[in-house]
């Protein structure tokens, strides 16, 4: 999108890295991709028609790899799964999961979440929202593109059905606290726990996780509902 002049671009919350597409995953972008990805558009997805029936829907905003997400939608069949990724090689690694777990409930865009969010999605369509290990930008100067501020909070919040939730993880302390402090600020959103949850175990551990855990380092799980 053009920026007309004297307006600033809008602040990224990720970097577009390069990244190597390996063989596998440049087969599934291009033998599994025609069918299980749907392009960025700037009106409204029709879900129904994405996913071919009616069913809860989930969406995952920066899915990596993968792994996670193609884990949680196997174990549940009866939900719908829409990931949100821009880095390519991982949006090739989830299609290479989904042909060879043979998994029917998941889509893929990749477009940054916000956009999609916006311009994709109805309100109250969603029944849950995953944001797991956002970039921390651990740098105090960085902490303006971190992806959980108000205004992103306020706009899952509207995409939630009442009763929906958001599932959120970081590995990082203080990120963990802002996210609290912008979630509990949030009106149509009230914390399931006093401060932060326990990991339900509909998200699966990490590889990445695994190791940080046999390192000492802490992880925290926030699940709010939107009221």
């Amino acid at each position: 999108m053009a920026v007309e002049a004297g307006m600033h671009p809008p602040i990224r919350s990720y970097v577009l890295r390069a990244g190597r597409v390996g063989s596998g995953q440049a087969r599934a972008l291009a033998e599994i991709g025609p069918q299980f990805m749907l392009p960025y558009q700037s009106g409204l997805l029709d879900l129904d028609t994405a996913f071919g029936r009616s069913a809860p829907r989930i969406l995952e905003i920066g899915f990596g790899m993968g792994e996670g997400l193609a884990e949680i939608a196997a174990s549940h069949p009866e939900n719908d799964y829409l990931g949100v990724e821009v880095h390519t090689p991982g949006v090739g690694a989830l299609l290479k999961q989904i042909g060879e777990r043979g998994l029917a409930n998941v889509r893929v865009i990749q477009h940054d979440a916000v956009e999609v969010l916006t311009y994709m999605l109805m309100p109250v369509s969603l029944a849950g929202i995953h944001i797991f290990f956002p970039d921390p930008w651990h740098k105090k100067r960085h902490h303006k593109r971190r992806l959980i501020q108000p205004p992103l909070a306020q706009l899952i919040a509207s995409r939630l059905q009442p009763g929906g939730y958001i599932h959120l993880a970081t590995d990082w302390q203080d990120y963990a606290a802002q996210m609290l402090a912008v979630l509990s600020a949030e009106t149509l959103l009230r914390n399931t726990m006093v401060d932060y949850a326990p990991r339900p175990d509909t998200r699966p551990l990490t590889k990445f996780e695994q190791r940080g855990i046999r390192l000492g380092h802490g992880v925290w799980d926030l699940v709010f509902r939107r009221v």
